[in-house]
């Protein structure tokens, strides 16, 4: 492997799956989020521009850091050598988000909602 870890994450974002790489990801400081920093990019110096790298690009440009959140995440892998970032359709694959909310409401631990009391 390579001295410094490279990660590709893959997430969903408004119906669209995304797949970045980084060189550093970790739970952060904010509750609920994975903090996602260095992001990694191709060479823009190839004559052949992927449309998908190239969009994703111009929507992380100038990012340093990015939290995500823990629900859209679908995998995190560390790899040994940098892939093509991308954006593409979810396409009715296997692919789905985990159903909200992914944390209990407070008061109680039953499924009635509201302070969890009995209704007898």
């Amino acid at each position: 492997m390579s001295p410094q870890p490279i990660y590709k994450i893959i997430f969903m974002n408004q119906g669209k799956v995304f797949e970045i790489y980084a060189c550093n990801v970790s739970h952060g400081s904010l509750f609920g989020f994975i903090e996602v920093e260095k992001l990694v990019f191709g060479t823009r110096s190839t004559v052949v521009v992927d449309p998908s790298e190239e969009r994703i690009q111009t929507e992380f440009s100038g990012v340093t850091r990015t939290y995500l959140p823990l629900h859209s995440i679908i995998r995190i892998d560390e790899v040994e050598k940098q892939g093509v970032s991308k954006v593409s359709d979810i396409d009715g694959g296997n692919v789905t988000q985990f159903p909200m909310p992914m944390y209990a409401p407070p008061g109680g631990t039953g499924g009635s909602g509201g302070k969890g009391g009995s209704s007898k």
